[in-house]
């Protein structure tokens, strides 16, 4: 798509929004409900591209993508007139006789930017949340997920006219044209190198954006935690979509009394859920291109798998893979290794464990296997993280009660249900003043009585 291609798009939008027309909650319900309607219309076509592009299962995909765009679409259905209503809250006295409230409005025009590893949920997700505050949008898929690219593409041009939503394919060129286009808010979901940029970009026109990025996410195994377990559901959230989930632990940090014990159990777990041909297994997904897929097999060191270890370039696939006697200063731990490959670390004491931790760039998640109320206590308050879970892991994302989010470097702002409807909105402060009565004291000529007054309602 060209530069004037897109910059039309946009202008278009801006028209429409300003007709109004999508303040009309009315109107924006059924825009969601169209959007339902056309997910269910297409959902095994959704299935199978990204089974072309990501090798996941229809289970996974329905449990990981389309059914949570459509929980989320739930939710917004129901509770949407309650978060677009006006909320009064209390006045000073100093404003007798006035009425303060907030007012929720659309912020516009906004663009999303969204990635391959889960190229549905995070870009339909969103798209959820904006349509509901009441914004138009133009919404921008990777180029590397094209076969869900072109599925979403058909739902959304059957759903919504060009002026309401649009979708625009391509690569980084149409990345750029996108990103010099004045838009009132930008959601980008993606690395923290190309976050960068986005918010770069943004600020040569101060738009507002939230940046879901990632990091390296820790996965801490205290010596009370129940390790069969924690083994089972690390495997599960480690290798869920190959690897390639931006809140996947991304390392295990154990008290040393446990690791060798804790080994055995993950291994043990990664031949129950996978199969020991896990090269084979239809339910086992793929790596996204050739580029990752040798990034990723360079970060393995052969000499510390004692787990996997195997790939197949033909089908880019690479085996659930764990690694012993990892360092900090181990390549794989100098980037985020968004693959299936999980190194074990290990950490004298919990206090020194939590220092490190805080001592790296914060991640998007944290994880704690413990027994301890206190244990958890002290991880969950001491260390920096966006999101997380106690005794388990990835499941603190799928809920439309909670807003879901970096911080730090891993990201700024959230969204997911009210959250999500909050990030795309800007909240009016408003005051309504009653023009029966209008006290005297702000006005000059000043007085002593004026000063007594403001020192009054002043303190």
């Amino acid at each position: 798509m060209t530069e004037h291609e897109i910059r039309e798009i946009v202008e278009t939008q801006r028209k429409f929004f300003y007709t109004g027309a999508v303040l009309d909650v009315d109107y924006r319900i059924q825009a969601l409900k169209k959007l339902q309607s056309c997910i269910l219309k297409y959902e095994n076509e959704i299935n199978d591209a990204i089974k072309k592009d990501l090798g996941k299962s229809a289970f996974e995909s329905y449990m990981c993508e389309t059914g949570l765009v459509l929980s989320e679409i739930s939710y917004m259905l129901k509770h949407i007139r309650k978060f677009s209503k006006e909320k009064t809250v209390l006045t000073p006295l100093a404003h007798f006789h006035s009425r303060s409230f907030k007012k929720p409005s659309p912020y516009g025009v906004v663009l999303i930017m969204s990635p391959w590893n889960y190229p549905f949920l995070l870009t339909i997700d969103p798209l959820v949340d904006a349509i509901a505050a009441g914004n138009t949008a133009v919404v921008k898929p990777s180029a590397y997920s094209p076969n869900t690219s072109e599925i979403m593409k058909k739902l959304i041009e059957e759903c919504f006219d060009k002026e309401y939503v649009a979708l625009v394919t391509g690569g980084r060129a149409e990345n750029t044209c996108l990103l010099n286009e004045h838009f009132d808010y930008i959601f980008f979901t993606g690395s923290q190198t190309v976050g960068k940029e986005v918010m770069k970009c943004a600020s040569s026109h101060l738009t507002p954006v939230t940046l879901e990025l990632g990091g390296k996410s820790p996965c801490i195994v205290e010596k009370s935690a129940n390790l069969k377990l924690a083994a089972k559901r690390i495997v599960f959230g480690k290798y869920l979509n190959c690897g390639q989930t931006c809140v996947a632990p991304d390392y295990i940090f154990c008290d040393k009394e446990i690791k060798d014990r804790l080994i055995e159990e993950i291994k043990l777990q990664i031949e129950k859920q996978f199969t020991t041909d896990a090269l084979h297994n239809d339910h086992y997904g793929k790596i996204i291109n050739q580029k990752h897929f040798d990034r990723i097999c360079g970060l393995i060191d052969p000499a510390k798998v004692v787990c996997g270890g195997g790939s197949d370039a033909d089908t880019l696939k690479i085996e659930p893979t764990l690694m012993d006697h990892v360092t900090f200063d181990d390549a794989v731990m100098q980037e985020e290794i968004f693959g299936p490959v999980l190194p074990v670390l290990t950490y004298d004491s919990l206090d020194a464990a939590i220092r490190k931790i805080n001592s790296m760039a914060h991640p998007l998640a944290l994880y704690i296997f413990t027994n301890s109320k206190a244990v958890a206590g002290k991880v969950t308050s001491e260390c920096g993280f966006g999101g997380g879970c106690i005794n388990d892991t990835i499941i603190h994302l799928a809920t439309s009660e909670m807003g879901f989010g970096g911080f730090g470097e891993s990201g700024m702002g959230s969204y997911h249900g009210r959250d999500g409807f909050r990030t795309f909105s800007h909240y009016k402060s408003i005051v309504d003043k009653k023009t029966w009565l209008d006290l005297p004291m702000r006005y000059q000529p000043y007085s002593s009585l004026n000063k007594k007054l403001i020192h009054m309602f002043l303190k």
